[in-house]
C-alpha cells in the first residue's frame, strides 16, 4: 500500500462480460459467477468466506444505483470429496444485478479494508472507460476475466483524473492532515465564503507557480485541485461538528429525515460549488490572457452560454462576421448535460465545451461530432481517452491559442475589443 496511490484503497481488480445466464432470470436463477482462476487470486481463500460488498449500477447517462449486501464464496463440492473443488461466488439478487444486461460489464474489487465492491455498467459506457483507465484493465474477451493486481504492477498515483472517478464510484479520498491547509483555512472559521471570495483564495494560496501562457491545462487543474483541498477540510470540520451534535430529537425518535436533508445538502453542494469554482477559474485564466469575453449573457430567449467572445454586444452585431465569435460550455462533468450547449448562441453553428471528465465514451464523443461540439480538455486528462479520440480533441491553451488568433482579426477589421 502506498499513500497517495490506488493501493491506498485496491488490492486486486477483475472485470468480465456478463452473460445471459448471470443476468436473465427467465433462463436461469443462478445469482452466482463461476469461480475462475482470477476470481480465485482476488479472493484468497479456499474456505467458505462471506463478504461485505456494495454494488454499484452505472448507466449511460446519469443513472446510477446503490445497494449493499454480502457475496458467499463456497466450494460447491464440498460433499464430493472424489471430485475437484469447483468455487462459485453467490450474490442475491438486488436493485443493480436486476438492472444488469447481457454484455454488461461487472468489474469486482476487492478493496484494502477486505471489503468487495461490484460495478456494473454497458460495455460502450462512459463509465467502463473509466474503470478500464483507472484499474490498467483491458477489456474482456468472451466469457474470460482480466485482472489487475493493484498491489504488484498496476498501482498508479492518484491525479486529477483518478480522484475524479474514485469519486464517481464513491471512494472518499483521504487526505493527510497538512498545517498549511489548517492555518489557511483558519481565517474563516469555519464559515464558507462566496465561491467568488474562496476561488481567489485558493489562488492566491497556491503553494507552487504556475504559467498561465505556457501551461493554462496545468493551471486550471492546479486551482481545483487545491480550492478541493480547502473546500473539503473546513467542509469535514463541519460535518464533524454537526454529527457531534446527533440527530436525535429529545424525546422522539432519532431525526431519519433530518439526517437524509442533511446527507444531500452536502452532495448538492460540492457539485454547485465544483461548478462555480470551476467557471471562477476560467475567467481568471482568460483574464489575465486579456482575452476579452461575457460571461452568463444573454443570445437568445432564455439562453446564457457560460462563455461567449469575442462580446455580447458583437453577437447581437449583425455585421460581425459569425466565423469570429465563440462560445464555450463549461461543466465538470458532463452526463447527459452536454446537450444543453447546444441550442445556446445559435449564430456560431460549431460550439466549444471544456470539462474535466476524463474517458468519455467513443460513442459518446462521436455523438458530440455529428452534433458540431468540439471537445476542450485539459492536457493531463487526454491520457484517459482512446487514440482516436486524442487527436480530436483540444487543450486549454489550444482554444487559447484560437480565440487570441481571432481577436486579432477583429481588430483587424475595425472592432474595439
Amino acid at each position: 500500500m502506498r499513500i497517495g496511490h490506488l493501493s491506498q484503497y485496491f488490492e486486486i481488480v477483475v472485470a468480465k462480460t456478463l452473460r445471459s445466464v448471470e443476468v436473465d432470470q427467465t433462463k436461469s436463477n443462478q445469482h452466482e459467477y463461476n469461480g475462475t482462476r482470477e476470481l480465485k487470486r482476488l479472493i484468497r481463500t479456499t474456505e467458505d468466506r462471506k463478504f461485505n460488498c456494495r454494488y454499484i449500477w452505472l448507466g449511460e447517462e446519469n443513472e446510477s444505483l446503490t445497494a449493499d449486501g454480502e457475496v458467499k464464496w463456497y466450494n460447491a463440492r464440498i460433499n464430493k470429496p472424489n471430485r475437484s473443488p469447483e468455487y462459485r461466488l453467490y450474490f442475491k439478487n438486488n436493485e443493480v444485478t436486476q438492472k444488469a444486461k447481457e454484455g454488461d460489464i461487472m468489474f469486482v474489487a476487492r478493496k484494502t479494508n477486505d471489503t468487495l465492491l461490484i460495478i456494473i455498467s454497458p460495455s460502450t459506457s462512459t463509465a467502463a472507460n473509466q474503470l478500464y483507465w483507472l484499474f490498467n484493465l483491458t477489456p474482456p474477451e468472451g466469457n474470460l476475466f482480466t485482472l489487475s493486481d493493484i498491489y504488484s504492477s498496476k498501482d498508479r498515483s492518484i491525479d486529477f483524473s483518478a480522484r475524479f472517478i474514485l469519486e464517481e464510484i464513491g471512494v472518499e479520498i483521504d487526505e493527510p492532515e497538512d498545517e498549511l491547509i489548517n492555518r489557511l483555512i483558519a481565517k474563516f472559521s469555519g464559515n464558507l465564503p462566496s465561491t467568488t471570495e474562496f476561488s481567489h483564495y485558493a489562488r492566491q494560496t497556491l503553494p507552487i507557480a504556475v504559467d498561465l501562457r505556457e501551461d493554462p491545462d496545468h493551471a486550471l487543474l492546479q486551482f481545483m485541485n487545491w480550492e478541493e483541498k480547502l473546500f473539503k477540510r473546513i467542509e469535514k470540520n463541519n460535518i464533524a461538528d454537526r454529527l457531534r451534535q446527533g440527530f436525535m430529537i429529545e424525546g422522539q425518535d432519532p431525526d431519519v429525515d433530518g439526517f437524509i436533508n442533511y446527507s444531500l445538502s452536502i452532495q448538492n453542494r460540492r457539485k454547485a460549488r465544483a461548478g462555480s469554482a470551476f467557471e471562477e477559474h476560467i475567467k481568471y485564466i482568460f483574464d489575465a490572457l486579456n482575452i476579452s469575453f461575457s460571461r452568463g449573457k444573454k443570445t437568445e430567449n432564455k439562453s446564457k452560454p457560460d462563455f461567449l467572445f469575442p462580446d455580447v454586444k458583437y453577437y447581437h452585431t449583425a455585421t460581425f462576421p459569425s466565423e469570429l465569435l465563440t462560445m464555450l460550455g463549461a461543466k465538470t462533468s458532463l452526463k447527459d448535460r452536454w446537450r444543453q450547449v447546444l441550442s445556446e448562441a445559435t449564430r456560431i453553428t460549431h460550439k466549444h465545451l471544456l470539462t474535466l471528465e476524463p474517458g468519455i465514451s467513443e460513442d459518446q464523443t462521436k455523438e458530440m461530432r455529428s452534433q458540431k461540439l468540439q471537445l476542450v480538455v485539459p492536457q493531463e486528462i487526454h491520457q484517459t481517452f482512446t487514440s482516436n479520440q486524442r487527436s480530436e480533441l483540444l487543450t486549454l491553451k489550444d482554444f487559447v491559442n484560437m480565440i487570441l488568433r481571432k481577436q486579432v482579426k477583429s481588430s483587424e477589421l475595425g472592432y474595439t475589443l
